[in-house]
């Protein structure tokens, strides 16, 4: 099969970071092929360069087998290659419809622009990831699940026959994942070649034709998915082995640290369940189901109309999209990690720097968390590692109860086998920790039990000895009954 896309010696430096050394990747025509690698290792970066978003320090780039230069995003839309990125790069205050056409070449530009010429170029696509917003609808009311299909609606909308997929996935569940695989399959059918990056490798497996792994900005080679075992892409990408899918039973019979009694708020109706100490409550549900919702009204974000909440202590909320809801990306890895215990920090309304440094240095070796120093600034963290800040500082806050919302989102399988182990952790240490997932599998194995919701309402608790990935899908699907749950 020939090449589309041909990309060698492509190296980048940030600063005295080295993202990427001499990479290479070569994209066949008409295939799906996944670029894998530990958060850091590259992967973000090399697509970026690829689409135009990042110019590299050194690279060599041919589509069709000639030379061509990528300096922009619009030289890269020039040359059919698009690109949804992980950290959505939309506007929340613009439409739908506006977001689809702003900077789209293939978009018929006029002296003035009506609302329906927008609406009309842009059903097709909205039609075509199964996106019931409206054009008119605004961004920034929309959930992170569909902001991303409004994302990959736009890529859609300009025509790429190379297009690039950072973490897709990371927001969607469910029924929405299964539409996403059939428009690249339909895709591939039209001709268009997708570079798929992701952490999971179910859906590489279930998705792809080849792999290219990268390992600290360097490739380490390609392999062809057909008759290849996940284990080998996990050993090429981290260079050890992890036990990912042992399953984990925490002491589950202390205290109850959270009672939650027909909860209602404006998406939840009636929710009611009880947590233990040392026990780890799944949460499941698809896309508007209400679980980010449960974890906004529990740390007091989102107003609760009526039910009650008993609570033992105090509770720490690590959300889902932790670059707009959790961190401050210009500030410091250590500013960020303290920014909630500062009280303990300061002596006459002075921060004190040091005391900051014997507080964070433990957390930052307990969580592996790899940055050139603690002042470097937060963004310029793989996704991971931002994860791992936004841990940092709920462990340094030491709350009772912690609800983590999708906190493996768009981050590799050695920051997740981090944050599993964390996990167990804070179990065995008594601490009540509530899981949102978008992926089963990851419920499967770090909880005790499992929540489902569905439209904002609880349709099932299950025990782990009860819980699979088919009970769990059908209570998400499933119209609720008052006798759902056991």
């Amino acid at each position: 099969m020939p090449d589309l896309l041909q990309v060698e010696n492509v190296s980048k430096r940030y600063g005295g970071v080295c993202a990427l050394h001499n990479a290479r990747f070569a994209l066949h025509a008409g295939e799906v092929h996944a670029l894998v690698g530990e958060n850091g290792a590259g992967k973000s970066t090399l697509g970026r360069i690829i689409a135009g978003a990042t110019i590299a320090d050194t690279a060599k780039i041919m589509i069709d087998g000639q030379a061509v230069t990528i300096t922009s995003p619009l030289d890269a839309q020039r040359l059919g290659i698009g690109i949804i990125h992980q950290e959505l790069d939309l506007f929340p205050n613009l439409t739908v419809g506006e977001n689809l056409v702003i900077g789209n070449l293939h978009f018929p530009e006029g002296r003035l622009v009506s609302p329906r010429r927008i609406e009309a170029f842009c059903r097709p696509f909205l039609e075509r990831v199964g996106l019931n917003a409206g054009a008119r609808e605004m961004l920034g009311a929309l959930p992170i699940g569909q902001q991303q299909l409004v994302a990959i609606a736009r890529a859609l909308s300009m025509s790429a026959r190379i297009l690039l997929m950072d973490e897709p996935t990371s927001s969607l569940f469910g029924d929405a994942v299964d539409r996403l695989f059939g428009l690249i399959r339909e895709l591939k059918r039209a001709g268009v070649s997708t570079v798929y990056i992701s952490h999971k490798m179910d859906e590489i497996f279930r998705i792809c034709d080849r792999a290219t792994v990268l390992r600290d900005g360097q490739t380490i080679g390609s392999i062809k998915i057909p008759g290849a075992h996940a284990y080998h892409i996990i050993r090429m990408m981290v260079g050890r082995d992890l036990d990912l899918d042992a399953n984990r039973r925490h002491q589950s019979a202390g205290e109850v640290v959270l009672a939650v009694e027909n909860l209602i708020t404006a998406k939840l109706r009636g929710v009611s369940f009880e947590l233990r100490r040392g026990e780890v409550l799944g949460i499941a549900g698809l896309v508007g189901a209400g679980r980010s919702e449960l974890g906004a009204a529990l740390f007091g974000i989102e107003r609760i109309h009526g039910g009650a909440v008993r609570l033992r202590g105090s509770i720490g909320l690590v959300p889902e999209d932790r670059r707009l809801q959790g961190l401050m990306m210009r500030m410091s890895v250590l500013e960020n990690g303290t920014i909630a215990v500062l009280p303990r920090m300061q002596k006459l309304g002075f921060v004190r720097a040091r005391q900051e440094q014997r507080a964070m240095q433990p957390l930052a070796l307990r969580l592996d968390l790899r940055c050139d120093s603690t002042a470097q600034p937060v963004s310029q963290l793989s996704g991971g590692n931002q994860q791992k800040v936004l841990l940092a500082r709920w462990l340094l806050r030491d709350p009772d109860v912690l609800f983590l919302d999708d906190p493996t989102r768009g981050i590799d399988v050695g920051a997740k086998h981090d944050i599993y182990r964390i996990i167990d952790e804070l179990a065995a240490a008594g601490k009540g920790i509530l899981l949102v997932s978008s992926e089963l599998q990851e419920l499967l194995r770090c909880c005790d039990r499992i929540l489902v919701l569905r439209d904002g309402e609880l349709t099932a608790i299950y025990d782990a000895k009860d819980a699979t990935q088919e009970n769990i899908m059908a209570a998400a699907t499933a119209p609720t009954s008052p006798e759902a749950g056991h």
